[in-house]
């Protein structure tokens, strides 16, 4: 019905940028918000940043000033610059889709499989 796939996570030094993108596709009518969250061994998924169809941003504390999030409304993809990366980065990040439910207010959440992002020092 609703498909989320990640790309572009990778190996990279201290220091080092990368650029993650996620497009939604299927049965989408129209979307709340798009985000990014992480997840490592141990930890609950956190909110990384996500961006409402308005344009309204939030991040977490720790990427401030580093990571930007951007979203293509007419493409159903939202962005996730990474600059900066740290090895404490390192992480799956894992890319939300929260759509309306066609005919009500209510909404619902789709999540991609998740894309590795490992930053060495």
């Amino acid at each position: 019905q609703v498909q989320v796939v990640e790309s572009g996570g990778g190996l990279v030094q201290a220091g080092g940028s990368l650029r993650l993108s996620c497009a939604a596709s299927g049965s989408i009518f129209s979307i709340n918000s798009m985000g990014w969250y992480r997840q490592t061994p141990g930890k609950q998924r956190e909110l990384v940043a996500d961006i409402t169809s308005g344009g309204i941003r939030n991040y977490a504390d720790f990427v401030k000033g580093r990571f930007t999030i951007s979203r293509d409304n007419a493409k159903n993809t939202v962005y996730l610059q990474m600059n900066s990366l740290e090895p404490e980065d390192t992480a799956v990040y894992y890319c939300k889709i929260r759509k309306w439910v066609v005919g009500s207010t209510l909404w619902s959440d789709h999540w991609g499989q998740g894309t590795q992002v490992s930053v060495s020092s």
